[in-house]
């Protein structure tokens, strides 16, 4: 008799957020219209048995995303234009990334789980681009185009406060120098002979990563490797102060950024 196949899909996750579900299944179809996403792509080698437990897991994830930043379902999908996919044209040795070409978040069917938010943050990275610059360039990141100065930031409220988080992120206590999360970055890519760790989306999305594991709200299918990780222990993951700094700037600016699109949603039915 043969033994059934069981992947790392099949492992339970650790969460503790609220039961957004109700112990209902739902499905992926049911994920783009609650949270507005463009569409989602699931590969042909994904059975149907594997779709009902991605689809829960995804589910839960993004709404203890949504609890965490106090935001509402229109910034998880990033106002309609994120796509998804899973299981769908695997990268050797990925487990999961954004194609800003597609703005595609991907998850690879047997090594996805805990990379979510890492891979979210790269999207919304992206999609903030062209709304804090006076011009976006093509493909390229608001952390990338703030730290390299590369166009006019556009004069705004919440802009200044996610400025705030990214001088967090990748400057010292001066702001005229390189934080410790970078310079230990710069290390990693010397030893490697590669320029990755440090690319400035790669620092923001492992700054905003550690800040959603610390949150009481735990998901380790939302994320995960953090704390305990080999690249934690390298010091490519803030801790400590920095890790406070940087989590109260990145949450401020999601709390005011909910609150904003609740006052015009409010104003829109009235």
């Amino acid at each position: 008799m043969t033994k059934p196949q069981y992947s790392r899909l099949h492992k339970t996750y650790f969460r503790n957020g609220e039961n957004h579900r109700g112990g209902a299944d739902v499905s992926f179809a049911d994920i783009v219209k609650v949270f507005g996403f463009r569409g989602i792509e699931v590969g042909k080698w994904v059975t149907r048995e594997e779709q009902q437990i991605a689809a829960n897991l995804f589910f839960d994830a993004l709404c203890d995303l949504m609890d965490i930043l106090q935001v509402p379902e229109s910034v998880i999908s990033l106002n309609g234009t994120l796509a998804l996919a899973f299981g769908v044209g695997g990268r050797k040795h990925v487990s999961a990334h954004y194609d800003s070409s597609k703005r595609q978040l991907a998850l690879a069917k047997n090594a996805g789980g805990g990379s979510l938010a890492h891979e979210w943050f790269h999207a919304f990275d992206h999609f903030i681009s062209q709304r804090m610059f006076t011009r976006q360039q093509a493909n390229q990141f608001a952390t990338e185009m703030w730290l390299n100065d590369i166009e006019p930031m556009v004069a705004h409220p919440l802009n200044r406060r996610l400025e705030r988080a990214f001088k967090a992120m990748l400057l010292d206590d001066t702001g005229n120098a390189p934080s410790d999360l970078v310079k230990h970055s710069v290390a990693a890519d010397s030893l490697h002979k590669s320029f990755y760790f440090a690319r400035p989306q790669e620092l923001g999305a492992r700054s905003f990563e550690s800040m959603v594991q610390a949150h009481p709200i735990k998901n380790a299918f939302l994320v995960n490797g953090t704390t305990q990780s080999q690249e934690a222990k390298m010091g490519l993951y803030p801790q400590d102060q920095s890790l406070l700094h940087i989590s109260q700037h990145l949450m401020e600016y999601f709390y005011f950024l909910g609150q904003a699109l609740q006052h015009k949603y409010d104003s829109e039915q009235r």
